[in-house]
């Protein structure tokens, strides 16, 4: 579903992604792991839109998607969240909710056609979809609560929710527990395994390891902008060259 070739991104004289190659199917749920200042968040806003590579193609579906602006992606049914909270906070969370569905609706051509029954069963369409979708995720008892006042992991918990109303194929999310206590981590786990169950495939970057290992099939794992490990939990668990990234060890000195 998704391919990355030798992605790279310079910052001046930083090599933040040094000819990354990786490759997402369809229905998986992959982790991109490493540590801090590994290149993480800046692949995603590659293969996002967010930035432009400095060499190296995105393929989506089959089709060439470098430098494809947010929005089309979207379109396109590649969705991101972010590390920080992407919320409308004075509103409800229902009205998040619809702000994401709107990217799929047609209530804004309906619109320009006042007060016509097409306009409302439209309007109605959405806001089944949208109530829906907050039934998914467990927080239709605060429908009507401002964003800003629901807890931290509830908060996280709409995000997806919005992700979600944009009808996404490919789901990115970024650093999804950063923050959360264990119950919360563990409700996020189960709310990304249901949405994958449905059919979004998934990709995490998340410094949690357990959360991880437990949750992801595949795992790509960075240092210093390039891959140094790819495969099942059990064999990222024991790569050398990943306890060496991760402890600081110098895999010479070990050898």
């Amino acid at each position: 579903m998704l391919e990355a070739r030798g992605l790279s991104k310079q910052f001046g004289g930083l090599h933040a992604v040094d000819g990354l190659s990786l490759t997402v199917d369809e229905g998986s749920i992959v982790g991109l792991i490493g540590p801090n200042g590994a290149g993480k968040t800046t692949v995603f806003n590659l293969v996002t839109g967010q930035l432009r590579p400095s060499a190296g193609e995105v393929h989506f579906k089959g089709r060439r998607i470098t430098g494809t602006p947010p929005y089309d992606l979207v379109k396109l049914g590649l969705v991101r969240t972010f590390q920080s909270m992407v919320l409308y906070s004075e509103s409800s969370v229902l009205e998040n909710v619809l702000r994401g569905c709107a990217v799929r609706s047609r209530v804004g051509f309906w619109r320009g056609l006042a007060g016509s029954r097409q306009a409302t069963r439209e309007d109605e369409k959405v806001r089944e979809r949208a109530l829906e979708l907050l039934h998914f995720v467990e927080l239709a008892a605060a429908r009507d609560e401002l964003a800003r006042n629901l807890p931290y992991g509830h908060q996280r918990a709409l995000g997806v929710a919005i992700g979600l109303a944009t009808e996404p194929e490919l789901l990115m999310l970024d650093e999804p527990v950063a923050g959360m206590n264990p119950e919360e981590t563990a409700h996020m786990a189960r709310l990304i395994r249901r949405v994958n169950a449905r059919g979004t495939t998934i990709v995490v970057v998340e410094h949690d390891m357990s959360f991880v290992m437990q949750l992801c099939r595949e795992i790509v794992v960075m240092n210093y902008g390039k891959k140094i490990a790819e495969g099942p939990p059990d064999r990222i668990r024991n790569d050398p060259a990943v306890v060496a990234a991760y402890l600081g060890v110098d895999e010479d000195a070990q050898a």
